[in-house]
């Protein structure tokens, strides 16, 4: 049976086996393996071959189950038919795990986000994404690429972007490009600030990335003003800090947590 690509689940099927190769032998951490979305099981098919992982997967569509466990042996109890968004992570592993996948380009961006509700037992993602977002994701400082992701994922990851997928390596073909890019685990074992206010300056910034700082944040310097009980003078000092002079993609991690922890002061 051939499984039809779902356009509801963002479903591509990749049939180019020397990317799918290439992007298997970029998981460079052993250990449980969970797959993303394996599909038709082009991924699959080689982290199979892989003695130094114990590899289960995720998928949500049941025509791509059946096809799996018909064409894949000793599929039972490694594959799970669930929506990986809604699914309880510390029920099926009970240690570290790392993440590969061709990821649903309309999901990827909610993936990354339980990635990073999960970040100390994920040492590693290996995935395949749009083009667009895997630069957004991967970028520095000063590109007008670099966003919210970007700055959330580089907290706790070091990204690399690996390669850039054509098209023609998809069936049926996207209307864009791939990429292929790596986040492994960096040393980073908390905030020095408080991380869901950290969140909200980062998304407040980038809400309204062509306004200055001193603009997009101002609401929540009014809340903290009114928290702290500050008049308007001392709200106007505040705000005439030279960082706010800046608009968000000129600030790195660092200056985010940083720009934080005059709002925690």
């Amino acid at each position: 049976m051939e499984v039809r690509a779902k356009k509801s689940l963002g479903q591509h099927f990749l049939t180019d086996q020397e990317i799918a190769r290439r992007i298997v032998l970029s998981l460079t951490e052993r250990g449980d393996v969970l797959e993303i979305g394996p599909g038709m099981g082009v991924l699959t098919q080689y982290l199979l071959e892989r003695d130094d992982i114990n590899l289960k997967m995720v998928e949500l569509d049941g025509e791509s189950v059946q096809y799996l466990m018909g064409h894949f042996p000793g599929m039972q109890g490694k594959l799970l038919q669930q929506d990986f968004l809604k699914m309880n992570l510390h029920k099926h592993f009970e240690g570290n795990f790392s993440i590969i996948g061709n990821f649903p380009y309309n999901i990827s961006s909610q993936i990354f986000f339980k990635v990073l509700d999960h970040r100390d037992c994920v040492p590693q993602v290996v995935c395949m994404i749009q083009k667009e977002v895997a630069e957004r994701i991967a970028e520095g400082p000063g590109s007008k690429t670099y966003g919210i992701l970007s700055v959330l994922l580089q907290a706790w990851y070091d990204i690399q972007y690996l390669f850039t997928v054509e098209p023609g390596a998809f069936a049926p073909p996207p209307k864009v490009r791939s990429a292929v890019i790596r986040l492994q685990r960096n040393t980073r074992e908390s905030l020095p600030v408080d991380e869901s206010l950290f969140k909200a300056v980062v998304k407040t910034s980038f809400g309204q990335r062509r306004k200055t700082l001193r603009n997009s944040l101002r609401p929540l310097a009014k809340e903290m003003a009114l928290r702290k009980g500050m008049d308007e003078g001392q709200l106007s000092s505040f705000l005439a800090d030279p960082t706010f002079d800046l608009r968000p993609e000129r600030l790195s991690v660092e200056d985010f947590i940083s720009l934080t922890a005059k709002f925690s002061d």
